[in-house]
């Protein structure tokens, strides 16, 4: 079965969506009281991240239990209440499953380190430790125990990194998912899931820090084949999306095209490093708009070509809010909102909304370090200073760069706390809440423009379906594709600049029909005027 690709999917951070106990962190119970407003955005699918138990030493991505809800989020009933009730309202649920490594809290591996030679074999333990580093720094092996062996960690080093090649691992991993199945979840992403085959000999490896020693081994794409045979294979109505780190295209395209028998779609991040100077995520750098159109014309045309499928994004947990990164916000805040919308949601694959997005948040501007809860943001400013910058300096570029800019809470209305919760939020509301909230904006310019853009999805069969080609190639200010399906095409501009901007149109579009603008409409010439921030969509039938 192919997925459906009209469907749009909606990503919430639990923590920071709506509090219903008043004890500053958001809840389950908070994402059913929200699934009218969610089923009136028009979205389908909504992706939670981790609600399981879990130290947090990783927001939640270090689970010391694939099979349980956190108390901090609610009980199973809630959540078995949330799929049947988003099921009423329209809107399936997306779990965030972490199969490449689990907290080593882990009964799994609490077994292993009291000598459990059948749980030993669950994880990757080694007498020598290779030269790969963490990504979350420092190498990427800890001894285990007092047994003077290693055993591997690519992220925290109480994240330990599962052993697929066990059969035993396989059938727990697998019975995770069934589970959550059982539960009537039919969508799943899955995490840094490229990563899970490793070879049985690992060798040292000085480029990328070891990454390719790790990273899409043929192995993988049998361990997911198995994967999906075992478990969400067995839906007609599943989707799933795998998250792929440090990934390339002919990999994607094995791994999401539906003859491979894998996933249906998968991440990439290529193209939100474009504003990483020397590729060093704590820098300031004007993104460079150049690299990123190449990103999306490279990505866009080879996937449609080798018939693979791409989860369209600007903003996840992970990230600063993309409209403090790409646009003027203090002049064009809903033109330039509408405008990155429209350029994923009219592209080729399945587009993906980040809480907030939908209302055009913007990044919380605090004034203190003592603002800040994101360990990697705190010790990234420690990092700085000690390498020299100076405390504004190194302030800055957290306030750009953190990931507590995505993290801070929904902005409801312009009461206390911006709506979230009625004590004090685990992370302290922006400063824009009184002016940015959903109350403020359901009948404004960018949350319509999102509704819009979400009907068209469903009933336009170009935009769910078309092939994807690069038009204006060379304009130094234009994002355009063209998109054709049988007799129909689709051209999309997106001007990413606070500047007016001309360009020829073909006679073919000439001819055509303005689908969508986020400006008022004017005649089509042989000649089109984009102004700041503006997206055109014109159709020929």
């Amino acid at each position: 079965m192919v997925f459906d690709k009209k469907k749009v999917v909606y990503q919430i951070y639990p923590k920071s969506y709506k509090d219903t106990t008043g004890n500053g962190v958001g809840d389950l119970r908070g994402i059913i009281s929200k699934l009218p407003y969610l089923e009136e955005l028009g979205v389908d699918v909504i992706w939670l991240n981790p609600f399981y138990p879990s130290p947090q030493r990783d927001n939640g991505y270090d689970i010391s239990d694939y099979t349980a809800v956190n108390p901090l989020f609610g009980s199973m009933a809630d959540f078995e209440d949330l799929v049947q009730k988003g099921k009423a309202h329209g809107i399936d649920i997306m779990l965030d499953m972490v199969l490449n490594h689990c907290s080593t809290e882990h009964e799994w591996f609490q077994k292993a380190l009291a000598g459990d030679r059948y749980y030993q074999d669950f994880f990757i333990l080694r007498d020598q430790p290779t030269n790969w580093a963490s990504k979350f720094g420092g190498n990427a092996w800890a001894p285990f125990g007092d047994t003077g062996k290693y055993y591997l960690h690519l992220f925290d080093v109480t994240q330990a990194d599962l052993n697929w090649r066990n059969p035993h691992v396989r059938k727990e991993l697998f019975k995770v998912v069934n589970f959550w199945r059982d539960k009537g979840v039919t969508c799943f992403r899955f995490d840094v899931i490229n990563l899970i085959g490793k070879d049985e000999v690992l060798k040292d490896n000085d480029q990328f820090d070891g990454k390719p020693e790790y990273t899409d081994r043929p192995i993988a794409h049998d361990y997911l084949k198995m994967l999906n045979q075992a478990t969400f294979g067995q839906d007609s109505d599943s989707m799933t999306v795998g998250e792929m780190s440090f990934t390339d295209i002919p990999n994607c395209i094995q791994y999401s095209n539906p003859n491979s028998h894998e996933l249906d779609m998968v991440f990439n991040f290529h193209h939100l490093k474009v504003d990483y100077d020397q590729g060093q995520k704590w820098t300031l750098k004007p993104f460079d708009f150049a690299e990123l159109k190449t990103l999306f014309h490279t990505w866009g045309e080879e996937m449609s070509e080798g018939g693979g499928w791409s989860a369209l994004f600007w903003n996840n947990h992970d990230q600063p809010r993309a409209l403090n990164r790409f646009v003027d916000v203090e002049h064009f805040r809903n033109e330039g909102a509408t405008m990155l919308a429209a350029s994923i949601h009219l592209s080729r694959g399945t587009p993906y909304i980040y809480m907030g997005e939908e209302i055009g948040m913007l990044d919380p501007d605090y004034e203190s370090m003592a603002n800040y809860v994101d360990v990697e943001s705190i010790n990234a400013y420690q990092a700085m200073r000690s390498a020299g910058k100076t405390e504004s300096q190194a302030f800055a570029i957290v306030q750009a760069k953190s990931r507590d800019n995505s993290r801070i809470p929904m902005q409801w209305n312009d009461e206390e706390n911006a709506g979230f919760s009625t004590g004090q939020p685990w992370l302290q509301v922006g400063k824009t809440y009184r002016d940015i909230n959903v109350a403020k904006e359901k009948s404004g310019p960018i949350f319509t423009f999102y509704q819009e853009l979400i009907a068209l999805r469903k009933i336009l069969p170009i935009i769910a379906e078309g092939s994807y080609q690069s038009a204006y190639q060379d304009n130094p200010y234009i994002y355009a594709f063209e998109r054709q399906y049988g007799k129909q095409r689709l051209l999309v501009c997106n001007n990413f600049f606070a500047k007016t901007v001309k360009v020829p149109l073909p006679k073919a579009y000439q001819e055509g029909r303005v689908l969508l603008s986020n400006y008022p409409e004017e005649a089509l010439s042989d000649t089109i005027t984009l102004k700041p921030y503006q997206t055109l969509a014109i159709l020929v039938d």
